[in-house]
C-alpha cells in the first residue's frame, strides 16, 4: 500500500512538472458577445520541456470544452477541428486560432468558461488550460422587418418564404456596435449574425429594403462621418462605403422603381469600404439564402 501512495505521489508530481514545462492558455480578444455570434479564441501552447514536441497529427491532440456557469446543459454539435502537424522545439510557443460557435450551442444568454485540453501522444498525456470565461449577452433590439426571399418559391402561385432582418446594438468596453441578425420568420432559427460595424452611441440607423429584399442601412459612426452598407437576403455584407456630413446629412432614397441610394453628404474612400458591388436588381440575381 505504500509502495502504491509512493507511486501516485510520484505520478502526481510529474503531471504538475509536466504542466510547469508545457502550459497551454486560452485568450479571446473580447469576453462579451451575441446569441449566435462568432466566439473566436485562440489557444497558445509553450514548450519549456527541453525536448521537441510532435503535435497536430491525431484529430483530438486538441479539444474544448464550455461549460454555463447559469446551470444549463450547453450541446455539442462536433470537434472543433484543428488538423495540421506541427514540431514545437524547446522554448518555443505556438497559436492556434479557431471559432467555437458552430461546435457549440451558444445561442443563449448567460455565462460561460472554456477549457483547451492538449494531448501529446508521446507522452501519453493530455494538459489542460485554466478556464478563460466570457459573457452571451442579448444585445439591444432597434429594428425588424419582415421579408420575403426572392427566388426561393418554385412557382409563381407558391407562399414565398419568409425572413425577418433584425438589427442590435450591443456595447462592449465602451464601444457600441450595429448587428443584423437574420432569421426566420418566428425567430426560432437564426441563418446569419454579423457585426456590420461600429456605431455612434447618438446614431439613429435608417433601414430600407429595395425590391430585390436586399437590406440598406446608414448610420453614424462619428461626430460627422457614416457609414452606408448592403446586406443581401442570404446576410452577407456586400457593400459598405464611407460618407461625411457636408451640406447635407447622408440618407437613403428610393426611387418609383424602389432602387435605394444614398441622398446628401460627401463620398469619401476610407480602408474600411469594402470593393463595390451592385445591388440586386432582380429576384433571379440573389444567391440563394445559406441557412
Amino acid at each position: 500500500m505504500k509502495n502504491l501512495g509512493l507511486l501516485l505521489t510520484l505520478w502526481l508530481a510529474s503531471i504538475y512538472g509536466l504542466k510547469a514545462q508545457v502550459a497551454v492558455e486560452v485568450t479571446m480578444d473580447r469576453d462579451q458577445f451575441l446569441p449566435n455570434e462568432s466566439v473566436p479564441v485562440a489557444v497558445r501552447v509553450v514548450n519549456r520541456s527541453g525536448q521537441t514536441i510532435h503535435l497536430g497529427k491525431e484529430v483530438d491532440w486538441l479539444t474544448f470544452s464550455v461549460e454555463s456557469h447559469d446551470g444549463f446543459i450547453i450541446a455539442k454539435y462536433g470537434e472543433v477541428p484543428v488538423m495540421k502537424e506541427f514540431d514545437l522545439q524547446s522554448s518555443e510557443r505556438a497559436t492556434r486560432r479557431c471559432d467555437l460557435s458552430p461546435y457549440f450551442n451558444l445561442g443563449q444568454p448567460g455565462h460561460y468558461s472554456v477549457i483547451a485540453t492538449v494531448r501529446i501522444k508521446d507522452w501519453n498525456i493530455e494538459l489542460s488550460s485554466e478556464p478563460k470565461t466570457f459573457d452571451v449577452i442579448q444585445g439591444t433590439k432597434i429594428w425588424e422587418q419582415e421579408f420575403g426571399v426572392p427566388g426561393k418559391a418554385l412557382t409563381n402561385t407558391a407562399l414565398p418564404e419568409v425572413r425577418k432582418y433584425i438589427l442590435q446594438q450591443a456595447t462592449f468596453m465602451k464601444e457600441s456596435s450595429l448587428y443584423l441578425r437574420l432569421t426566420d420568420a418566428t425567430e426560432t432559427q437564426c441563418y446569419k449574425l454579423i457585426r456590420v460595424g461600429p456605431m455612434s452611441s447618438v446614431s439613429h440607423p435608417e433601414p430600407k429594403l429595395d425590391k430585390a429584399s436586399n437590406l440598406h442601412l446608414v448610420y453614424q459612426t462619428g461626430s460627422r462621418i457614416f457609414t452606408y452598407s448592403l446586406v443581401n437576403p442570404s446576410g452577407e455584407l456586400i457593400k459598405r462605403q464611407t460618407y461625411e456630413y457636408a451640406n447635407s446629412r447622408p440618407r437613403l432614397g428610393i426611387d418609383d422603381e424602389g432602387k435605394v441610394s444614398v441622398v446628401g453628404g460627401s463620398r469619401r474612400i476610407a480602408s474600411s469600404d469594402l470593393p463595390v458591388a451592385s445591388p440586386t436588381s432582380s429576384p433571379n440575381d440573389v444567391p440563394p439564402p445559406k441557412p
